[in-house]
């Protein structure tokens, strides 16, 4: 049974979309590199996904034990890549990981210690076993590292893992390019539905305000707001959709210029039909074409914005895992290629699907398109 039911127009949408192969497998690659990035915490992580410790199950991933409740001395959250902690989920809390946990760690592997048999323990940890914000002081030599069996892909000038700050990256950019997009497309559609619907005193005023409004810095904007208020992720998108909104309105506008005076539309007002239900339900689906047309413009632009505001220091906070701040990292390290390398194909391989994916709707959505 299919989840979503769609009408004969949206029925051959969707094979018109499906014929076009480029688009159709950039999505399905894009919807699993996206899916496998919402669960970023149980891919890279420096916490296990569970633990099972004299009986009982826990999921340090998800919730809060302090190194007590494995049988240590500190109430603080258990570091779980410590020696000591693991000997102690491993040996079932023995006093003598304190001692010589190295060697208690080995022998309780084989469930006995000193000859006498303990109750083993163990723990799942993710295939990387780093956090975005994780910095390893066990790598020899100076960061940034190059690419070991520990680290995929090396490590920034922090020691941290840098394919995990790929992987919560990666979904940070595409969450907030979604939520930036959809939020200042609809606004920006409704605008210039009504600009070009209405015209007269409503065109004149929303002509002027964007005037007006294409004048006002926003980069100034941006770096005084977070002056003021601080650098974060929800202000970021705040401001980004304030000063993003405008991109459609002018193609929706000439749009609805052009198909208010078709007949169908003299004919639905004739026959008493809502301006909201005209507007949106009968000239705004033939406006979609030329609307879905800048919209993979718009995508690449919020996303290059987003990383060239992380490169110039004035994006996501400091803490934030940013393809941007990794951009930064490879200019300022010229001696790791890898960091470099890492950066540009994440930002090719990203931009590149997203592209063909919306080329595809766009494409699906002209009647004059016919696949064979």
């Amino acid at each position: 049974m299919a989840l979503i039911k769609l009408g004969p127009l949206g029925q051959r949408r969707w094979r018109n979309f499906k014929k076009n192969r480029r688009a159709f497998w950039s999505l399905i690659l894009f919807s699993l590199l996206f899916g496998l990035s919402l669960f970023a915490e149980f891919l890279a992580n420096d916490k296990p996904i569970l633990v099972q410790y004299r009986g009982e199950y826990y999921m340090p991933i998800r919730s809060f034990y302090s190194e007590q409740t494995f049988g240590g001395d500190f109430r603080t959250e258990a570091k779980y890549r410590d020696i000591e902690v693991k000997c102690l989920i491993r040996s079932g809390g023995l006093d003598a990981c304190f001692d010589d946990p190295e060697a208690v760690y080995e022998d309780a592997a084989d469930g006995v210690v000193d000859g006498e048999p303990i109750e083993k323990g163990w723990a799942l940890w993710p295939p990387i076993p780093y956090s975005f914000n994780t910095p390893n002081d066990d790598i020899v030599g100076a960061a940034p590292s190059a690419p070991d069996r520990n680290h995929w892909l090396g490590t920034d000038d922090g020691s941290r893992d840098v394919l995990a700050r790929v992987i919560y990256g990666f979904r940070l950019s595409v969450l907030f390019t979604l939520i930036v997009t959809v939020v200042a497309s609809l606004i920006g559609i409704a605008a210039g539905a009504a600009m070009g619907y209405f015209g007269g005193w409503v065109d004149l005023f929303f002509q002027r305000m964007l005037e007006i409004w294409g004048g006002i810095p926003g980069l100034y904007v941006i770096i005084i707001m977070f002056a003021i208020f601080g650098r974060s992720f929800w202000l970021l998108v705040f401001l980004t959709v304030l000063f993003g909104w405008p991109a459609l309105t002018g193609v929706v506008r000439a749009e609805f210029l052009r198909a208010r005076n078709f007949e169908y539309v003299r004919a639905a007002k004739a026959l008493g039909v809502s301006d909201s239900k005209i507007m949106f339900r009968h000239i705004l689906p033939n406006a979609m074409v030329a609307t879905l047309t800048l919209m993979p413009f718009i995508i690449t632009g919020t996303i290059g914005g987003l990383a060239t505001l992380d490169f110039l220091g004035y994006g996501l906070p400091s803490s934030a895992p940013s393809l941007g701040e990794l951009t930064l990292q490879a200019k300022q390290n010229l001696q790791a290629p890898w960091l470099a390398f890492t950066a540009f194909f994440t930002f090719a391989i990203m931009l590149s699907l997203l592209v063909f994916v919306f080329e595809g709707v766009r494409d699906a959505f002209d009647p004059r398109k016919v696949f064979a």
